[in-house]
């Protein structure tokens, strides 16, 4: 059966033949629409570095304070504690496109003001408030994107996305040190609220993917409808344990990455002392590994199945935490940071083409909202507990205590996803 979707996905679709075995090309007609999408994604994601940077400077240079830019961090995870828990009800019954673009516009708005504000307290209300925009449109976007890639396609987007979103990490710092050279922070900070209004126009050529439910019109968004949610999310995880289950498992991979690479600037500079110079050449070599992993996902994602890219893709990022903190030096780090890099685009694809294709898009605003709120608790809890660690003891034996948890993580992960019967649970779809 064709989806409505599918529609927006017209055309014909290249292959390569190797050994017998269709590798498939992208070619524009069929994939006008999510290349468009992953523009958007792109100037975004590298307006954001342009913004984090920008505003670590702003910060740095009025406190001189390395507690105040902490501080900044934590506000991620906070603001998306208090925005999540009722966030996914409103995302659940609203136009996907239209919520991303108000989002868009109101984040520009908002970035636009920075400069201008009298002190440090306002700028700090500012961010937390643009944080929590954040936090909404991640799982809106998710939800847009599961509606407009169809499932045959969602690992090769998903490996695609993966490409974008390391080449902005590497283009970002980059375009950044352009406009500090050009002119200022706060110059920065206007070309990233310039670039949001791009991704706006962008998304707002995209085509319209949702249609209201009856079941909502005329209803009022209300504090009784939320807690209802959160009984179908939780009824729905009862239900089908062992989605919830790898979902879960996601979320502890994002969880044990954002932790333990809350210790790695400090570790690279504190124990193995890597100059500034040096410590540019070691995220440029994390940025390669992601940007390798992304290609050979999305050239060979026909052949590549999505329960071993969660298992050995997650054993692997974890392998490569350990050959980090185990390291002395520039050059026995290096391998460590691309392995890390390399393998977390094959798990990252993994979980999120499961993901997409076993939650139901009418659920997935509420289902992914609530575990980010969950995500966000733990994320502050063990950046803290590690940090406080570090700081009392050392460096070196917290990160590498992180990492073999992590790979505790990791095995379990793959026993998660191995045997015939879960693979044979992988080759099926949940309906709409």
């Amino acid at each position: 059966m064709t989806r409505p979707q599918d529609k927006y996905l017209g055309g014909e679709f290249f292959y390569f033949v190797f050994k017998k075995k269709k590798i498939g090309v992208v070619n524009m007609s069929k994939w006008k629409y999510p290349f468009m999408l992953l523009g958007g994604i792109g100037i975004s994601n590298v307006g954001g570095w342009v913004y984090l940077i920008a505003l670590n400077l702003i910060i740095l240079n009025e406190t001189g304070s390395p507690l105040a830019i902490a501080l900044l961090y934590i506000l991620g995870p906070i603001a998306t504690i208090c925005s999540n828990a009722w966030a996914g009800s409103l995302i659940d019954r609203v136009n996907t496109r239209q919520l991303m673009m108000g989002l868009d516009v109101f984040r520009a708005l908002c970035i636009a003001l920075i400069p201008f504000l009298p002190s440090l307290i306002y700028v700090y209300i500012l961010a937390f408030i643009i944080n929590m925009g954040s936090a909404i449109f991640q799982p809106t976007s998710m939800v847009y994107m599961t509606k407009l890639i169809p499932e045959k396609d969602r690992q090769r987007f998903n490996a695609l996305r993966s490409f974008i979103n390391s080449c902005g990490s590497l283009i970002g710092p980059a375009i950044a040190g352009i406009l500090f050279w050009m002119g200022t922070p706060y110059t920065a900070i206007h070309v990233n609220a310039v670039a949001l209004f791009f991704s706006a126009l962008i998304i707002m050529r995209l085509p319209n993917v949702d249609s209201r439910p009856k079941e909502t019109e005329g209803k009022r968004f209300t504090w009784d409808m939320i807690k209802n949610d959160f009984r179908v999310v939780f009824n729905f995880s009862k239900d089908y344990t062992y989605v919830t289950k790898i979902y879960l498992l996601f979320s502890g991979t994002t969880i044990f990455m954002t932790a333990i690479d809350s210790l790695e600037a400090a570790f690279a500079k504190g124990v193995l002392f890597i100059s500034d110079t040096n410590y540019g050449f070691l995220l440029s070599v994390f940025g390669t590994g992601i940007i390798i992993g992304s290609i050979i996902n999305s050239v060979f994602s026909k052949l590549l199945a999505v329960n071993l890219l969660i298992g050995v893709g997650t054993i692997f990022t974890s392998i490569g935490y350990l050959v980090l903190y185990s390291s002395n030096g520039f050059f026995s780090a290096a391998p460590g940071v691309f392995l890390i890099g390399f393998a977390v685009t094959f798990a990252n694809t993994g979980y999120l083409t499961f993901y997409q294709n076993h939650v139901p898009v009418r659920l997935m605003g509420r289902f992914g909202s609530i575990f980010s709120v969950i995500e966000a608790g733990f994320i502050v809890a063990l950046t803290v507990l590690l940090g406080l660690a570090a700081e009392l003891t050392s460096i070196r034996p917290v990160g590498l205590m992180g990492s073999f948890a992590f790979f505790i993580l990791g095995l379990l992960a793959l026993k998660a996803v191995s045997g015939a019967k879960r693979k044979e649970y992988f080759k099926k779809v949940l309906l709409p």
